[in-house]
């Protein structure tokens, strides 16, 4: 299956990036049930990291309000994204490089591709997930805690902290890779063990169904109603939509009326006696604001041949868990990295990225190397191919819907339905619904039967399962900021190591020091956004609006690279083509509204 001594690497797209070397293609591993664990590979790495800001923020803060209703949008996110991560993953098979230098190939210019994928990326330079977990591990010692308040030095110190100790995993451990598969490895375990636990013995049936029947209820959009849908004056079955028992009215919200910086606009509403702003006309004094509902748009043209009116204040919100349920942005474009990294298809032959320390005899070579395809090779392709097909399906896709299944269903049992969250507080407020919940558990629920009811419930339990609970917050946002400090240093470290004629002439092992320095500037950039003293859900917000573009376009990006760079025998099919397109279409869409809502224009 040797190459003929006649085959020359191509050099297709820019002339400024080297041509690629020439080796054999290595036969793709056979699965079987004896060796999964063996089989498992950049799916583990990136669906442990998707656990993340998607996932703990923004699906628990919209089921809190709706339930399962729009959890949808994440399923048609998740969908296109595996369908992205198994393309990119198409082009390292073939030459052993990650998908973002394989678009720099692409003409006119890599120096093009810099500037253009640096305006792009810059969602990433906001640690949004750093500022989160913070509120999550100190709310664990500080009752009530503020982060824009009263303890907001405190947590800015302790965001800095934390954001220096995720340093440290990404310098030591021999590859990099190993290093960040360690880790995931013992979140999923953790996390998922935790939250598989609290749902099975304090949530209800039904909200085990409300949060797996949300993820395909396709169409759902939120709109403003009163829960009196016929008129008749009375709580009909379907009609409370918050499960308060009260058949409610829409709230009217109430402007600003204080101006807090002395220009002449009102910014800020009057507080109530716990503090708290008082933003709408609380009608039955329950705290929170009545009239969100949801209704199917596909339903609603074709029974009554109209158009839903769609709550657009929500859209950034939406547009948000959209953005990175699963990972989103350019935070996927590492999967083709670490499947080179996992010496995969022609990864083999390319190399990986060592650490700083303990890195020694790990090299990166400064090109791709391809294979002839012939009669020989393209069985053994098309078998790599089904093994990152099954890598992403089974693994990565599996721990994207498990991950916004298994928070959702804790803050759809432990919020009350119709709870407006600031994504920040999210943990903090699903710990004490759990620690309520557990401290007297419902009658409804496995955990008060009477053999576990004295082992698992209680004050003391109720103590044990709030900081438990916050802890896990803790521990997905801190892992999944590891992730993304990694990926976007990789990204670019990886394409600089190729694209730039200088660090071409450095020797191979020099790659450490390179990741090293962008590391350490990345690092420095994050501290800088801390200190700048945006409130978290600004920083959440300004992140994940970028992240939509990015993907788009990357998305078609990575469809003009498999399609000139591939020799055609190896190029994607036409639903392949499609399904990239109509993903960029999609995240252009959300990109679109959730600027549209931030600037007050929906």
């Amino acid at each position: 299956m040797a190459n003929s001594p006649s085959f020359e690497a191509p050099h297709p797209g820019s002339p400024a990036m080297p041509r690629w070397s020439t080796n054999e293609l290595p036969p793709a591993p056979f699965f079987t049930w004896r060796n999964w664990v063996a089989m498992i590979g950049p799916g583990l790495v990136m669906g442990a990291a998707a656990v993340g800001g998607g996932e703990w923020l923004a699906g628990p803060a919209v089921s809190a309000k709706y339930g399962g209703a729009l959890l949808w949008v994440a399923t048609v996110s998740i969908l296109f994204q595996v369908l992205y991560n198994i393309e990119i993953c198409r082009y390292t098979l073939y030459c052993g490089e990650p998908i973002f230098t394989g678009k720099f190939r692409v003409p006119p210019h890599p120096m093009f591709w810099l500037f253009l994928y640096l305006l792009l990326d810059w969602g990433s330079l906001f640690p949004y997930l750093i500022v989160n977990a913070a509120v999550a591990i100190e709310s664990m010692f500080i009752t009530n805690f503020d982060p824009d308040g009263v303890h907001k030095w405190i947590h800015r110190s302790v965001s800095s902290l934390i954001y220096l100790g995720l340093v440290l995993p990404l310098i030591i451990g021999g590859k990099v890779y190993n290093s960040l598969k360690v880790i995931m490895s013992i979140k999923l375990i953790t996390v998922f063990g935790f939250l598989f636990i609290v749902g099975l013995f304090f949530s209800q049936p039904k909200h085990w169904i409300e949060i797996a029947s949300g993820l395909f209820k396709f169409g759902n959009v939120p709109i403003e109603a009163q829960e009196d849908l016929n008129g008749n004056g009375v709580l009909d079955p379907g009609e409370d939509f918050d499960s308060d028992g009260r058949l409610d009215i829409i709230e009217r919200n109430l402007e600003p009326t204080i101006d807090t910086n002395d220009d002449g606009k009102p910014d800020a509403w009057p507080k109530d006696e716990k503090g708290k702003e008082i933003k709408f006309e609380d009608v039955d004094r329950d705290g929170k604001r009545d009239g969100a509902n949801v209704e199917n748009f596909f339903v609603t043209l074709f029974q009554e041949g109209r158009f839903p009116k769609v709550d657009l204040s929500l859209v950034a919100f939406i547009a948000g868990l959209a953005a990175i349920a699963g990972n989103g942005g350019l935070t996927n474009t590492p999967i083709s990295n670490f499947t080179r990294d996992q010496g995969w298809g022609m990864g083999f032959h390319v190399g990986a990225i060592p650490s700083v320390v303990g890195g020694h005899g790990i090299t990166l070579s400064h090109e791709g190397s391809v294979f002839e395809v012939n009669d020989a090779s393209l069985p053994r392709w098309k078998q790599w191919y089904k093994h990152i097909a099954r890598d992403q399906l089974c693994v990565w896709m599996g721990a994207c819907f498990i991950g916004v299944a298994l928070p959702s269903i804790l803050s759809v049992g432990f919020i009350p339905r119709g709870t407006d969250v600031d994504r920040s507080m999210v943990a903090s407020l699903t710990s004490e619904g759990v620690a309520k919940v557990v401290a007297n558990p419902p009658s409804e629920v496995l955990g008060a039967t009477p053999f576990f009811k004295p082992w698992i419930s209680g004050s003391r339990a109720s103590t044990l399962f709030r900081q438990a609970t916050l802890f896990c917050g803790f521990l997905v946002l801190m892992t999944s900021m590891i992730s993304t400090m990694d990926g976007f240093v990789r990204r670019w470290v990886d394409v600089a190591w190729t694209a730039s004629a200088r660090l071409r002439q450095l020797d191979v092992s020099y790659i450490r020091y390179v990741y090293f320095a962008v590391l350490i500037a990345f690092y420095l950039s994050g501290l800088i956004v801390i200190w700048t003293g945006l409130k978290p859900g600004s920083v959440f917000t300004l992140a994940t609006t970028g992240y939509n573009l990015a993907f788009a376009f990357s998305a078609w990006h990575t469809l003009t690279v498999n399609t000139t760079l591939l020799p055609p025998a190896l190029r994607p099919n036409m639903w392949v083509r499609v399904g990239l397109v109509l993903a960029g279409v999609y995240f252009t869409f959300l990109f679109v509204m959730g600027v549209l809502s931030q600037f007050g224009l929906t």
